[in-house]
């Protein structure tokens, strides 16, 4: 279980995360929506300790992470994969070399042991043949399932999706979200998805919480979400300009 209370996060001026409280079920898929430029990416890196929060408490487990030592906090964090909103690979290394990257620092793995778990991995985001290409010779759909593949190279217990969908056409899309489904029954991991995509949301979440102003509004089923009396989430989730959403 996945819970933060009372966060707080500013840049300079910029108060972008006030008061932020939310609980992330054990082996749910939560998706947290929000206005571009909310705080939807900043609340999830500082869930993934990427981030340190200015005021308010993470708790992974039911443990406050500022309280763990230097060793539980490097622990935490490997049982953390992260799919960055452009998947964020190295264009140096191969595609086996991005997915077993992490491996590759904190294991002891020969090198045919990470190539078998590269490939089993890539399989099962739907890619074969790909481990020995470089990321710049791969199509924006699979350069993400490659960010995916490493994400999930180390069996994290936590999975946190950036804007998995973004800049995807839809046929591409739907084919992330069928993936991040399949991995949340093969691997039963606790995910938070951030998105503004709303096909993606109503697919992937058991729940949805709504993030504006910097705090969560709303946190509710999927289907109870939909159909929120909240003129608010009306009009996010059905994309209008009129209403009390203020554009950021």
């Amino acid at each position: 279980m996945i819970e933060v209370q009372g966060i707080d996060k500013a840049f300079g001026k910029q108060q972008v995360l006030k008061n932020c409280s939310l609980k992330i079920e054990s082996g749910e898929t939560l998706v947290i929506l929000g206005q571009s430029g909310g705080g939807k990416s900043v609340l999830l890196k500082i869930i993934a300790g990427l981030l340190h929060q200015d005021a308010g408490t993470v708790r992974i487990d039911g443990k406050r992470r500022h309280e763990m030592s230097e060793a539980e906090v490097h622990k935490l964090s490997l049982s953390f994969g992260f799919l960055f909103q452009g998947a964020a690979l190295f264009d140096s290394l191969t595609v086996g070399q991005n997915v077993t990257f992490a491996l590759r620092r904190f294991s002891v793995h020969s090198e045919a042991k990470l190539r078998e778990i590269a490939e089993e991995r890539l399989s099962w985001v739907g890619l074969n043949g790909v481990q020995d290409k470089k990321p710049s010779e791969l199509s924006g759909g699979m350069r993400k399932r490659v960010g995916l593949a490493r994400a999930i190279a180390m069996d994290p217990a936590f999975m946190l999706y950036d804007e998995p969908t973004t800049g995807l056409d839809p046929v591409t899309a739907d084919s992330i979200n069928e993936l991040i489904l399949s991995l949340q029954k093969r691997i039963a991991m606790t995910s938070i998805v951030v998105t503004h995509d709303m096909t993606s949301a109503y697919k992937v979440g058991d729940r949805i919480a709504m993030l504006y102003h910097g705090a969560i509004i709303e946190v509710s089923e999927t289907e109870k979400f939909r159909n929120s009396e909240s003129p608010l989430i009306q009009q996010f989730i059905h994309g209008r300009a009129e209403g009390p959403i203020q554009i950021l």
